[in-house]
């Protein structure tokens, strides 16, 4: 990334195991451990990595949730994060997978591989133009979310604890949750998975929303009460949903299973629901997206080891100053 690298050198061991309080041993020796979203880094792998010597955490992704930042703290491990890497490759998967559940297209596409060439109503679809959409979370990728769904000529209703101005200018309109529940004909999901945003979408509020709304989770699996959405989808209450995100999509994703039983009841009722469009984590998955990403982990490295610039101090750190 900088022009300086060639004096700075990176010895690198790969896995495939997730971190856990068994693998953590694997990093005995190891100044850093360089996680991505599925490792649970929790006080007891923490503990374990901080005996080994290990110093630095450095995620490959925005979110942390599943870094216990309390425990690094007192461990005094540094850990740090890729804040934005193209938070348009999010927002842009976000309207795909909107686009395939309203207008059927994995459906389409598989009747048409087999020649059949009509058109019935199992795969009618609506018009965006003039629908009410919810965005609930507007950082980054919520603010170009609304600015791709402002060209569709939707009603933009909004929910953040921070409003956004540059949200505001289109026109979207700040409102309570509950408004969004009740009145969006579709919902994205673009909030960081906090125990205030756990479960958004439970069983109490599937039942208030608008009949037939369609949700995209491209954010955090946990968002979403996966009971609570199965039971709209069978009942009708929600008319389709798009997911790039599951809550328990750790011990599945990012690994091939198509030669072995899936035994997670939730996935399989997913996955056999034609009204289900899922990815496997893949929204953040373009070429420019990677190659930030691989750049700015090498530059928070280099920051941490030659800059010496720990903690609180590293410009990408993700300890709270203040612990609640």
């Amino acid at each position: 990334s900088s022009s300086s690298w060639s004096s700075f050198k990176i010895e690198m061991e790969f896995t495939h195991d997730r971190l856990s309080e068994q693998s953590a041993t694997y990093a005995a020796g190891y100044d850093a451990v360089c996680l991505f979203v599925n490792d649970t880094a929790d006080a007891n792998a923490l503990r374990i990595l901080s005996m080994l010597g290990v110093r630095l955490i450095a995620m490959r992704c925005a979110g942390y949730d599943r870094v216990d930042v309390k425990s690094a703290k007192a461990h005094g491990l540094t850990v740090v994060r890729v804040p934005a890497y193209s938070p348009y490759a999010v927002a842009e998967h976000a309207v795909s997978l909107l686009m395939a559940i309203n207008r059927k297209i994995p459906a389409a596409s598989t009747r048409v591989k087999m020649a059949n060439f009509t058109l019935d109503n199992s795969l009618i679809g609506m018009d965006i133009h003039g629908k009410t959409v919810g965005i609930m979370g507007t950082g980054k990728i919520g603010q170009i979310l609304c600015k791709i769904l402002n060209g569709f000529g939707a009603k933009l209703l909004c929910y953040d604890v921070y409003e956004s101005d540059e949200v505001k200018e289109l026109g979207a309109h700040y409102v309570t949750k509950d408004e969004i529940f009740e009145q969006a004909d579709v919902i994205f999901l673009m909030m960081p998975l906090l125990p205030a945003t756990k479960h958004t979408i439970n069983e109490e509020v599937v039942s208030r929303l608008k009949k037939g709304v369609l949700i995209v989770n491209t954010a955090r699996g946990g968002l979403i009460d996966t009971k609570a959405l199965i039971q709209g989808l069978q009942s009708g209450q929600i008319g389709g949903v798009g997911l790039d995100v599951l809550e328990n999509e750790a011990d599945y994703f990012f690994q091939d299973w198509s030669a072995k039983s899936i035994e997670d009841p939730e996935l399989t009722s997913l996955l056999g629901n034609n009204r289900v469009v899922l990815t496997a984590h893949q929204a953040f998955f373009t070429k420019e997206a990677v190659s930030k990403i691989v750049d700015t982990t090498l530059d928070n490295i280099k920051i941490w080891k030659e800059d010496r610039l720990e903690g609180l101090l590293h410009p990408n750190n993700c300890i709270p100053a203040v612990m609640k």
